[in-house]
């Protein structure tokens, strides 16, 4: 038989039953997934707010196994692909597992007896009372989303240290998928030791940085686990890791019936630590789901991008050395593990000797596998060779270029749909005249430089004057003068051509376009964008002293890169100036160029995209884009626009970005010193069926960014201007969390924002969250944990109060927020991570307490603790008088 025989999807395909293309619809009708065929399920209707996000709750049912999979992996919970369900069933009601019911990682099969197709039959469905497997769950809801969901997906299974779905299969269509676009939000952190010199963190594109690539696959039976294999190869010996799913890991879950076919992918990331790091460089390794004969277009694929291939097999049939004979010539190495006496040993040795000349092997490439062999030595062989590989001169691909292989061999690739390619090519266009960031802002963006600089400095002391109830007079006069010449410059300009091409990409007709247009520029911009040394690992108040005293209100806290934001907020300056020439009378209205501009940003805002509330650069809130936004929302939302305002502060550095993300699924920019400055906003959707139920239909969340210092700064402009953002957006807010740096001291402005807002009788529902605690085990809040947040504040905090002329009669923290100490007023949320980043998975007990804090905020909002929930024309004037 020629290689061409096994080489066709046509022929793998007719491979399959006809009963097999009936699974998917039936596994897709046992989840529930069935209407998302046509419409896929997207982002929005996975983070939308239900009664079920109050409870945590076991699934009860298989149609609540995606759901509870998507809320979980928004939490970064390590447990979200336990697909176990809770019934009322009595056991001896459940029908028995079939012993011929095998997954392949853990088959045994008689020599004596005839191995044929059978074997690899399906089971049966899954009852509802056994778990379906995660894999075709996942499998499943892959297909039933789109590829923003999709992308979202493999974001957190990223975080979870999860292997990441490659190749997508659907045999019921035809084909399968490679999610190159899937893949394209993870970005990969490693320690890079070059062979001379001092090493340091790099990070990149999980799809764009190349890797020797090390893949798994099984041939007809094998009695040795591959994805067990894998696991303990990626695992130091002291920290085991389960990033490959395997049977094990949860007793009686039924086999795959959708799933095989599936790759997935995982990365072992040096940490610089030489008792973690079992490899010295970044290396990838791919796992076949299934058997390679029955799955020869994924297995080919994998020949041709891996740097080696390790055959996991019992038994060679004639068959199989057909089909291994077929890779004459290729540059791949290949490695066999058997398992001699469970298989056919005579005809395994009589066809291996026919397939070292055949494959460029020797003897050293077979590795023997049974039950007496040391596991830990086994393990370390294996390592051994990858090490030996990945040293020598090898295929080293990245997955962008495993794509163009994949294309090759026909399989889809998802991002080469039409609005795909056309929104990366618009982006092209405008990251290609980008050769220099900050020459690029300052002479394309420009409205946002100098001008608004120097008009939020007038407005500022236009406002300080009216804020004092001065009389107008001549210097009030003069000012106002002064910011209509400013506008009027601004309102001079035409928009640059990048920016004109930036606004048509917005406003393609296709929404899709919209959104792929929008990520790809964030992509690009990155990697536009000139690289910034790494900080050092300080803490945050390492940092103060550099910002403390009299400082410049523009002054860069540190560089900002260039991204989709400054592109908005130069639209915004447009629109600002054109506003306050029109309300002037210096405008006619009908002369309007830009009054469309809100309009478009609300469409992104609507679809996850995080927008400015103030400006990073000046720290100054343009009123008539903002005012512009919310009325372009109230009239989107119509019936549908009751508010609560949740707001975030805090230092940089203490995890509050983060936690909105994790708490909400949302996409606020994290790490300290790299991302944007200002504060940026974004809407969670309230499910209409429990809007009632909570009082609102949406909640507006703001992340203060960087825009509170926490430096100790009692005078001075720094500190009065993050005392007044505190005002606004601690006014502003229904619920207000505090995330702190130390259990002593909040950030002064916080405090000083905070007593102002006491005096006037504001008070937003208040939750403090202490992360990083050094007991990484700690369940939630204790008692004796709080005890330092009570006590008299110190010096700083002490500061802060003096501004408000409490004097030495301040109270302690505990009064200042109305405090129980018996409530839940104050969080400690355990560190981030379990163990040592970058192969770190999250921390199970860091998501178990933020689905605590959000079940406490939602139970707050729904009992009427966060004040009175606001309109959206209420918050419109609440902006204008703060």
């Amino acid at each position: 038989m020629e290689a061409d025989d096994y080489g066709t999807n046509e022929a793998q395909d007719s491979d399959f039953p006809t009963a097999e293309r009936s699974r998917l619809q039936e596994m897709l009708s046992l989840l529930g997934l069935e209407t998302y065929q046509a419409q896929k399920l997207s982002l929005q209707d996975a983070l939308q707010i239900s009664s079920d996000s109050m409870r945590n709750w076991a699934p009860q049912a298989p149609k609540d196994l995606p759901w509870n999979f998507l809320r979980k992996l928004q939490a970064l919970n390590a447990e979200a692909r336990n697909t176990t369900m809770v019934l009322d069933v009595p056991p001896d009601a459940r029908p028995m597992e079939k012993e011929s019911q095998m997954e392949e990682e853990i088959i045994y099969w008689d020599a004596a007896d005839d191995i044929s197709a059978d074997i690899y039959s399906f089971s049966e469905l899954p009852t509802p009372d056994t778990p379906v497997n995660p894999l075709d769950l996942l499998c499943a809801l892959l297909l039933s989303s789109d590829g923003f969901l999709q992308q979202e997906i493999v974001l957190k299974m990223s975080l979870c240290q999860f292997a990441l779905p490659l190749v997508l299969p659907d045999s019921e269509n035809h084909y399968h998928t490679f999610l190159l676009w899937a893949l394209r939000a993870v970005v990969r952190t490693w320690w890079a030791q070059p062979p001379r010199g001092v090493g340091g963190l790099r990070e990149d594109s999980a799809v764009l940085s190349r890797a020797p690539t090390f893949a798994f696959v099984r041939m007809e039976v094998s009695s040795n686990s591959k994805s067990q294999l894998l696991n303990a190869v990626l695992s130091p010996s002291h920290r085991p890791r389960d990033c490959f799913w395997h049977r094990d890991l949860s007793v009686g879950t039924n086999p795959r019936e959708i799933a095989d076919g599936l790759v997935e992918v995982s990365w072992f990331l040096p940490s610089g630590r030489e008792d973690l790091d079992v490899f010295p460089e970044p290396v990838a390794f791919l796992n076949l789901r299934g058997d390679i004969g029955s799955h020869w277009l994924q297995f080919k694929l994998l020949t041709e991008i891996s740097s080696a291939v390790f055959i996991l097999t019992d038994n060679i049939s004639r068959k199989d050395y057909k089909l291994l004979y077929s890779l004459r010539g290729s540059a791949t190495k290949y490695y066999f593990i058997l398992s001699p006496y469970r298989g056919k040993r005579n005809t395994n040795l009589r066809f291996l000797n026919k397939l070292i000349p055949v494959l460029k092997m020797d003897h050293s490439h077979v590795l023997v596998k049974v039950s007496s062999t040391d596991s830990a030595g086994f393990v370390r062989r294996v390592r051994s060779i990858v090490a030996h590989v990945a040293r020598s001169p090898c295929r080293r691909l990245s997955v962008e270029e495993m794509a163009h292989a994949a294309r090759k061999l026909g399989l889809r690739v998802d991002e080469d749909c039409d609005e795909c390619q056309r929104a990366k090519q618009r982006m092209e266009r405008i990251t290609r005249r980008i050769k220099d960031c900050d020459a690029y802002r300052r002479d394309e963006l420009w409205l946002q430089g100098d001008p608004w600089r120097k008009a939020a400095q007038v407005e500022k002391e236009l406002c300080q004057a009216q804020r004092a109830g001065d009389p107008p007079d001549k210097g009030r006069a003069e000012l106002g003068h002064r910011l209509l010449e400013l506008r009027a410059q601004q309102n001079r300009q035409d928009p640059a051509w990048g920016l004109q091409e930036f606004i048509a990409g917005i406003s393609s007709p296709s929404l899709a376009e919209k959104q792929y247009f929008l990520r790809w520029m964030e992509w690009g911009l990155a990697r536009v964008a000139q690289p910034r040394p790494r900080q050092p690992p300080e803490t945050i108040l390492s940092l103060r002293p550099k910002h403390c005293g009299m400082v410049d209100f523009g002054e860069l806290l540190w560089p900002e890169p260039l991204g989709v934001e400054h592109f908005l907020r130069e639209m915004g300056q447009f629109y600002e100036a054109e506003s306050c020439l029109v309300e002037a009378g210096k405008l006619p209205a009908g002369q309007r160029r830009f009054a469309h501009f809100p309009g478009l940003a609300l469409e992104l805002l609507l679809k996850g995209l995080p927008l400015e509330l103030i400006d990073g650069s000046t720290l100054s809130t343009p009123l008539h884009w903002v005012t512009g936004l919310l009325k372009e929302l109230h009239v989107r939302l119509e019936r549908r626009s009751r508010l609560v305002v949740l707001s975030a502060l805090g230092a940089p550095g203490t995890g509050k970005s983060t936690l909105l993300n994790t708490m909400f699924g949302l996409r606020f920019a994290t790490g300290r010193g790299c991302g944007p400055r200002g504060a940026f906003m974004q809407l969670v959707t309230v499910a209409e069926n429990f809007s009632q139920d909570l009082g609102c239909d949406h909640i507006l969340v703001i992340d203060s960014g960087g825009l509170i210092g926490g430096a100790l700064t009692a005078a001075g402009e720094r500190f009065e201007l993050e005392a007044s953002l505190a005002t606004l957006l601690m006014g502003l807010s229904n619920v207000t969390v505090v995330s702190l740096a130390e259990t002593r001291d909040i950030p002064p402005a916080v405090l000083h924002a905070f007593l102002r807002l006491e005096k006037t009788g504001h008070v937003p529902n208040y939750q403090f969250v202490y992360q990083n605690l050094q007991d990484a085990c700690a369940p939630g809040p204790r008692p004796r944990d709080r005890r330092p947040l009570l006590d008299p504040p110190g010096d700083v905090s002490r500061a802060g109060a003096q501004m408000e002329k409490q004097g030495d009669g301040i109270r302690t923290l505990a009064d200042l927020a109305f405090c129980d100490p018996e409530k839940q007023h104050v969080w400690h949320i355990p560190g981030l991570w379990h163990g040592v980043p970058p192969m770190a998975a999250v921390s199970l007990g860091y998501s178990e307490a933020i689905f605590e804090l959000k079940r406490c905020l939602l139970e707050n909002i729904r009992n009427g603790l966060s004040n009175q929930n606001k309109n959206i024309q209420q918050l419109i004037e609440l902006v204008r008088r703060l």
